[in-house]
């Protein structure tokens, strides 16, 4: 069976692609954001990866945290793995500031969305990407 995006990832900005996952932009411009989704099909939790796909998902999970921290110098990172309304696998990484809408809550208890104006989006894209791809020149990112 191939691998797929639910239909509630399949609308994101694609940001590139990493050994296992699949690394896309939500369209949130309060809070910069992240999903990477293992490029597997039919996974719904990280225990339904392989044990081998879960030390990737990890280093993955890890390369990410760490572009999100140099491009946007957070207050903290959020990192989850939910599910609860889009069942495929797929983890968040969140970069929060003090002053952002919904701190110190989490961005789902918080009403206000707004998504990006294109042009900051594209540099977001763009931003991401760049970062992605040095950190993949640079670091080993396959177990």
């Amino acid at each position: 069976m191939p691998f797929l995006l639910h239909k509630n990832l399949a609308c994101k900005d694609f940001i590139t692609d990493l050994p296992l996952c699949r690394i896309l932009l939500e369209n949130e411009a309060h809070y910069p954001w992240i999903l990477l989704i293992p490029r597997r099909p039919q996974i719904l939790r990280i225990i339904d990866l392989s044990l081998e796909d879960q030390w990737q998902l990890t280093i993955e999970s890890n390369l990410a945290q760490q572009v999100m921290w140099t491009i946007f110098n957070p207050t903290q990172l959020n990192v989850a793995a939910i599910g609860n309304k889009t069942p495929q696998l797929h983890l968040h990484i969140i970069a929060r500031f003090d002053d952002d809408p919904a701190w110190p809550s989490t961005v789902w208890d918080h009403p206000i969305r707004s998504a990006y104006p294109l042009e900051k989006k594209e540099f977001v894209v763009s931003q991401l990407k760049e970062h992605f791809n040095t950190m993949i020149k640079n670091n080993s990112i396959e177990c």
